[in-house]
């Protein structure tokens, strides 16, 4: 990870990346995706966890099971320091989720700040 960022191959790595600590839930496969002071939201309105030790700790409360689900992802927009990714999330036990993914990156190619938006797609759409 801790390279320079040049956007596409680099918004590669660190998916690369996020999608092997998200089927490891390795520490420190988490810890190396992340600045020291990081903030990660599960959702974009929330508090965040700040800081590696909370995102490694909230991710390891809440982690899926290796092997329980796939994703599948594509850049929306990639600059050097930002990234917006659409993605699918596929889980063998039941949902499909649809994810939108905000990552700003610090210079050396960690994530300073991640928010996701993530919407199951058999809910029906509220009317307005």
């Amino acid at each position: 990870m801790n390279e320079p960022r040049d956007t596409p191959d680099a918004t590669t790595r660190w998916m690369q990346g996020y999608l092997k600590a998200w089927s490891s839930n390795d520490p420190d496969h988490i810890n190396a995706l992340f600045t020291e002071d990081a903030e990660y939201y599960t959702d974009p309105f929330g508090e965040p966890r700040r800081g590696r030790p909370a995102i490694v700790a909230g991710w390891l409360d809440h982690a899926d099971e290796p092997d329980s689900f796939t994703f599948e992802w594509s850049p929306l927009m990639i600059t050097p320091e930002m990234s917006i990714i659409d993605g699918v999330t596929r889980y063998a036990a039941g949902p499909v989720y649809s994810n939108l993914w905000v990552i700003r990156f610090a210079p050396d190619g960690r994530a300073r700040e991640f928010i996701e938006w993530w919407m199951d797609q058999a809910q029906p759409a509220e009317d307005s």
